[in-house]
This record gives structure tokens, sequence and C-alpha cells, in this order.
């Protein structure tokens, strides 16, 4: 008797519970966070809205706070409402006895993620032009003009045990293989690289552990770079940023020709690094053009911006936009236009501090509510569902942007509950003492769900 009366009150209990105004469930489950002892010390902002813009739940909403990848909800839909989501980037190919390439700063350029824009696509494309003008030798040089963004390659909010990794890789005028190389490892021995050429190493790994806990160190044209840390006593393969992809691409180049029979015995020229030995950079002959070559359209690049957190297609996008809109394609031009362009739209200024346009800096700041408010007004735009359409689903099942820096655990997105009410949200946490910070934002946010 007394079961059946225990079970009788859990499942009244629950119906009760069920019928609690979404607000106040939000509530509970906030209430439980801020008094877990992880949050001792922790910061959390958090809003939600329904499709239109009304307020469910707000706790310190304007409240700034670390970003990390959520910052990518900004510039995403900064870069297709500025630049239109049928912009490509170009790279043109130009022959006079020297040989010479230039980009406008394509950063899928000899990228693996999109079908026929592969690294040996571009190749066979500029083997094609060669043929096509009857080029049997270049007697000249590689001359690669890179020199359309300003030289400055990382944003200055950027960590230095980030910069030498896969996802702190720099911007160039000439971008290459997403500026990213790839170390192959049996624990702590280097077997070799893939696509990095005459660099030395300082190798200091140690071979312990389940998991990969290395880290790379390299810099903007440095002739050495420092791997640390420990990797599992397997074969396995890590991935750093390129110092110099421009020659990277050049050097390939040249491998390519041999390849296939068409002479060449000059030298690799890197107009940034003529400005780096105080030499005047080479121009580029616009008028002996052999090949134009398209990237993708932005669309495309913005859905793999999202889904994969590609922070060098951010950056290239925060660049572009400043040499589109104010000529100065800087950082810190293209930073104040991105924080401008989204005051011009109704966001509080004291609610968003930008360093760059991906997120890896800590030194970005933002609220909830002015991601939230950067959500709502994307999904006004002609433009929305190729923004909608680069949201990954997270391990909750919910469809949103996800951002991770040291503890700091963001989430930005839109869902459509079970009953068929949409809500946009976004809700960040910082300061989170634990190693799992996912599952305690998704403790609250599958309220939503």
């Amino acid at each position: 008797m007394k079961n059946c009366l225990f079970l009788l009150f859990f499942i009244v209990s629950q119906a009760f519970l069920a019928q609690k105004p979404i607000s106040e469930q939000l509530d509970d489950k906030v209430k439980q966070l801020l008094e877990s002892e992880p949050m001792f010390s922790g910061s959390l902002s958090f809003y939600v809205t329904d499709e239109n813009g009304n307020q469910i739940y707000d706790y310190q909403s304007t409240k700034g706070l670390s970003t990390a990848s959520t910052m990518k909800v900004f510039t995403a839909a900064a870069a297709l409402e500025t630049l239109g989501k049928d912009y490509q980037y170009k790279t043109k190919i130009a022959f006079d006895g020297n040989l010479y390439i230039t980009s406008n700063g394509d950063p899928t350029l000899g990228n693996d993620r999109f079908d026929g824009y592969k690294a040996e696509n571009f190749k066979q494309k500029v083997i094609e032009a060669i043929k096509k003008n009857k080029i049997s030798k270049i007697s000249g040089d590689i001359v690669i003009d890179d020199t359309f963004f300003d030289f400055q390659k990382i944003p200055g909010g950027w960590p230095w045990n980030d910069i030498g990794n896969y996802y702190g890789a720099g911007v160039w005028g000439v971008n290459w293989r997403e500026n990213v190389f790839e170390v192959n490892t049996f624990g702590k021995e280097i077997k070799n690289f893939s696509y990095l050429n005459d660099v030395k190493w300082v190798n200091e790994l140690r071979a312990e552990g389940s998991s990969d806990k290395s880290i790379i160190y390299t810099s903007p044209y440095s002739e050495f770079a420092h791997i640390n840390g420990s990797l599992p006593a397997k074969a396995m393969k890590v991935s750093g940023a390129m110092p110099n992809p421009p020659m990277q691409l050049a050097i390939e180049i040249a491998e390519e020709l041999k390849k296939q029979n068409i002479d060449f015995k000059g030298k690799i020229m890197i107009n940034s690094e003529k400005v780096i030995n105080g030499e005047k950079p080479i121009s580029f002959p616009d008028d002996k053009v052999i090949l134009e070559y398209k990237s993708p359209t932005l669309d495309k690049i913005v859905y793999w911006f999202l889904k994969k957190s590609i922070n060098l297609f951010g950056e290239t996008f925060v660049k572009t936009m400043a040499k589109e809109k104010t000529g100065n394609p800087s950082f810190e031009s293209g930073i104040k236009y991105l924080k401008s362009f989204w005051k011009f739209r109704g966001i509080d200024e004291r609610m968003i501090n930008f360093v760059d346009g991906s997120g890896l800096s800590p030194q970005n700041y933002a609220s909830a509510k002015a991601e939230v408010q950067a959500l709502l007004w994307a999904k006004k735009q002609p433009w929305f569902s190729a923004y909608y359409d680069g949201f990954p689903i997270m391990a909750n099942g919910m469809k949103m942007k996800s951002g991770s820096i040291k503890d700091s655990r963001a989430f930005a997105g839109y869902h459509t509950s079970a009953t068929g009410k949409n809500y946009v949200f976004s809700i960040i946490m910082n300061n989170y003492q634990a190693t799992d910070l996912s599952n305690a934002l998704y403790n609250v946010l599958n309220v939503l769900k």
C-alpha cells in the first residue's frame, strides 16, 4: 500500500512540475547550477526568448563574459550581410617569365573540406593554365604576392600557447591548406611531417597517458618549432599552424612543375619576406593573368566556419570586411567595423567587446542578451538558412554553436521544443571549476526540449 501511495505521489509531483511555467523551470535549474560547488566563484549570463524576441528567461543577461567560439555567431552573420552569401575569394596566376600567384585572402585555397577545391585540384588548374598557354619552362622565379592584407597575421589577443596549434593558424594574403600541417608521431617520437618544409624542431614530448595533451609552438616566419606535453604511446597525428603558408604553397607548386616536366630552376620569392628584408615587393602583372581561380561561395565557407569552428575563416572574414568597407585590412579596423555593425543593429555596445572574429582570445566579452539579439536579427535575413545550417547539433540534441576555452563554456542557438515552441537562447559560463563543463549547461538547456 505504501509503495502504491509513493508511486501516486511521484506521478502527481512530476505532472505538477511539468505544468510549471518554463521560466520557473529554468529558474530552478539555474539555481541548482549556481549553488553547485564548481560555481563557487563562477559567472553566468543566460537569456532566452521566443522566436519573436519576447523574453522568457533572464539571468544577468547583460553581463559580459568570455564567449569562446560563440563569438562566431556575430562574425558569421556580419560577413553574410556585408559580403553577401554569393561572395567568392579569388586567386590569380600570371606569367611573364616569372610565375606569379596572388590572392585576396582565400581561406579555402587547397582545403580538403570542399569537393573540387582541394590542393590537388588547384595545382591541376595551375598546370592546365600553364600548358594551355604553351609555357614549357619557367625561366624566372615563382613569386607569391601575399600582400593583399596588412602584415599582422594573428590577432593581438591570442595566447602564445594557442597560436602554434592548428586552431591558432594566422591569416595571410595567400593562405594554403588552412595554414595547417600534420605531425606523425609514435609516443614521443616524431616520425615525419606533412605540408611542412625547412623548419627545425625542438621535441620535448613525453609518451604517457591515453589522450593528446601535446602543444605545438610556432609563430609566423619562424624557422623552428617546439612541441611539448604528452602523447599516448601509439601512432598518432597532431596538427599545427604553418609558420609560412605562402612558402609551402610555392614549394608544392615547384614540385608539381617538376612532376609535369616543366623546367624550373629559379628561386621562390615571397613578397611579405621582401618586406621583412626591407626590399620592395615584386608587383603582380595584372595584364599577364593566365588563370583566375574562385573559392566556394561565402555561404558554404560560413557553413564550415560554424560547423567545425575554423578560426582562420573568422579572422579572414574580419580582414575582408575591413578591406571592403574601410580600405584598411587590419584586425583593428575589422574589429572596429564588426562592433559598429552590431551597434547599428541595436545591440548596446557596452555588451560587446570584440578582440577577434573567432572567439579564441579570452579577451572577447559579450553578454547572453547580445548574442540572442544577433541570432534574432539573423533570423529575419534572406540568407538565414545558410547561417542556420551551420549550427551543429550537440550531444543533447539541440542545434547550437558551442564555445570552449579554459574554464569557459557557452552555447547559443535555436531550438524547437517537443510542444512546437521556438526558442532563441544563449548561455555563457566562466570560471566553472570542473573538467566537464558541457553537462552543467545541458542540464539547464534541456528544460527547453
